[in-house]
Formats: C-alpha cells, sequence, structure tokens
C-alpha cells in the first residue's frame, strides 16, 4: 500500500472531511461542510490506485466496482466504495464512526423518533437523498436505544457505517457480502436471531420491502432507509415495490408503517450544515389514506397539521429561515416548489 496515500487520506479525515474521492490521473479531493474542493494539486498514479484497491482485497481486472470496509493502518475504518470511471480507477470513502451524535446535536425531532424506538413492532423509514444524512440519524436513534433500552438490535448494512459498543441494549451488527449474502436472506435469517430491533440498511427491491412488513407483523421493530426525497415520494415508492408482491401488501403498509422521517442536508448560517426535514407519524385517517393511496391528501394533512409529529417541507423551510438558521436563498432552492415558499414568507397559506 502507498504510504503517501494512506498518509493523505488519514491526514484528510483528521482535517474533518466527510469524503475523500481520488481518481487515477486527478487530483485527490475531499468533501468538507457539503463543498467539494481539491486537496492538493498533485495527480494520484494507476499504481497507487491498484495498490490501495489490493490493500482493499479487490483485484480491478477482475471486478469493476465493489463496496468493502477498510481499515487505516494503524487508525480508524473507512467504508469504501472501488469503481472504474472512463476506465480508470477511482474510490470514495468515507469514516465508520464510534463516535455518535445525540438526536438532539442533530437537530432531530427527538421526542418524537424516541418515542417511534419505544415501539415493539413496525417500520420506521428515513428517506433522503446520497449524502443526507441517512445513516448518521438513524445511527443516532438506534445510540439512544442502546443507552436506554435492553433490546437486541441485529443491523444489516452495506457495509458498516457506525460501530455500536453493547450499553443497555446488545448488538449484532452483520455486513452484506461479509456476514449475508443480501438484505433479503440477511432479514429472513436475522428473523431466527431473537431480534427485538432490525436495521435494515437500505430497501431495495419488492423481495426485501415485503420481508419487512412481516417481520413488523410478527412483533419486530424494524427500521430502514429509502432512496426518497419527501413523504409522499416515499410511499409512492414502496407502494410501487409492493404491487408486484401480494394484494394485500398495501393493507399490510397502512397497518404496520410507524411513520416516515425525510431529510436533506442544507448550509447552514456560520457555516456547518442542518438538516431540512419532513415528518409523518402514521395514525388515524392516514392509514386510510394511504391504503387508498391518496397522496395528495397526505400532502395537504401535512402542509395543515401544526402538532410535534407531522411537519412538511416547506413549513419547516420557513421556520428555519424565520429562526436564523438558513437564509432565505438556500430555503426556496430546497422546495419542490419555489413558489409556495414565497407565498409562506408572505403569510400567504
Amino acid at each position: 500500500m502507498n504510504s503517501a496515500l494512506t498518509q493523505l487520506i488519514r491526514d484528510a479525515f483528521e482535517g474533518a472531511a466527510t469524503d475523500v474521492f481520488i481518481t487515477e490521473g486527478e487530483p485527490p479531493r475531499i468533501r468538507r461542510e457539503g463543498e467539494v474542493i481539491t486537496l492538493h494539486p498533485g495527480a494520484v498514479t494507476r499504481d497507487a490506485l491498484e495498490q490501495f484497491w489490493q490493500s482493499c482485497g479487490i483485484d480491478p481486472d477482475m471486478h469493476p466496482e465493489a463496496d468493502v470496509s477498510w481499515r487505516i493502518p494503524h487508525g480508524g475504518r473507512l467504508r469504501v466504495n472501488l469503481y472504474h470511471t472512463l476506465g480508470r480507477l477511482a474510490a470514495a470513502m468515507r469514516p465508520i464512526r464510534n463516535e455518535i451524535p445525540t438526536l438532539e446535536m442533530l437537530g432531530l425531532p427527538a421526542e418524537m423518533l424516541q418515542s417511534w424506538m419505544r415501539r415493539r413492532n413496525g417500520l420506521i423509514l428515513v428517506t433522503g437523498p446520497t449524502g443526507s444524512g441517512k445513516s448518521t440519524s438513524v445511527a443516532s436513534c438506534l445510540d439512544w436505544i442502546n443507552h436506554d433500552l435492553a433490546r437486541h438490535v441485529v443491523t444489516l448494512e452495506d457495509p458498516i457505517e457506525y460501530l455500536f459498543e453493547n450499553k443497555v441494549a446488545f448488538f449484532s451488527q452483520r455486513e452484506i457480502r461479509q456476514d449475508s449474502e443480501s438484505f433479503a436472506t440477511g432479514l429472513r435469517a436475522a428473523l431466527r436471531q431473537s431480534p427485538d430491533v432490525i436495521f435494515l440498511g437500505e430497501i431495495r427491491d419488492p423481495e426485501t420491502a415485503l420481508t419487512a412488513l412481516h417481520a413488523a407483523e410478527t412483533g419486530h421493530l424494524v427500521i430502514s432507509t429509502l432512496h426518497s426525497s419527501n413523504v409522499v415520494e416515499t410511499l409512492d415508492r414502496f407502494t410501487h415495490l409492493l404491487k408486484s408482491e401480494s394484494s394485500g401488501a398495501l393493507s399490510l403498509l397502512a397497518a404496520q408503517l410507524v411513520g416516515i422521517l425525510s431529510q436533506q442536508l442544507l448550509p447552514r448560517i456560520g457555516g456547518g450544515l442542518i438538516p431540512a426535514l419532513e415528518y409523518l407519524q402514521n395514525e388515524a385517517a392516514t392509514r386510510r389514506w394511504i391504503l387508498d393511496h391518496k397522496l395528495p391528501e397526505l400532502q395537504d394533512h401535512l402542509q395543515k397539521s401544526t402538532g410535534g409529529v407531522n411537519c412538511s417541507l416547506l413549513n419547516y423551510l420557513v421556520a428555519a429561515v424565520q429562526q436564523g438558521f438558513i437564509n432565505p436563498e438556500t430555503a426556496r432552492s430546497a422546495c419542490p416548489r419555489p413558489q409556495d415558499f414565497d407565498r409562506a414568507m408572505r403569510g400567504i397559506s
């Protein structure tokens, strides 16, 4: 392994980078506070990339891409995606962390999420685009369980991003390909491991979606992530996953869904990032709307809600601007319908 590249990676993460990007023939780049910047002008050689791939246990001539965990010599563990780009070798990596921020530190609705975590069964979905902090939010929820509830938590991850040290709860962390063949097979096996809580890194296919619902139905709290930008899109995507599986699957979703937390990260005034949130707690009328696939009614419900368990992205953005957390231009660009943001800022409902 190239010692200069190893030192570069170590220094980058010690310097508060959240991601490191290395590509053959290109200068190394990092992501810091959401922005991608060049670390230094020198290009990374193919030889250095080949050595890095091999240190991860992957032959670049045999595999076009791979997800792996890799430990910096005498340092921490990283989540690494190895890939080819226009025939060149490349890698993107981020640290697997032991220190997990609290719900309050992340700016999440702690009281609501804690009430969801206390459930003995049901499905909780944390959604958002890539890089929106979903894994960190889930880790914070699981860490709260770890300190407050005597539960057996089984995680299925691809790859593991946060390591948990057993406290009040007991963790069985499993990595796809290393500890289990796939999310679907790992989830079926997890049901035989006497879990109370199952964290499923991502729901990617109809089989996994339906198995997650059946796990919730049989007395397990299932937490998972989905790549969708808001509550309504999450329900629409999940519903389409279920349509090919079973005629009763939608009824199962309406009954077992606890809630959805959707998020994206935005630049914060004064530096750093802040999560822009939309969330729905499934109860009463929302169950019927989900069953009947009445998504406009659900969106209208979010817009009009003033309680602590439902909030639309629009209302969240307006409040964040009014409280001085983000500037109006940032909030407006994050809103799916900027004209709605303009009206809301003028006090027009």
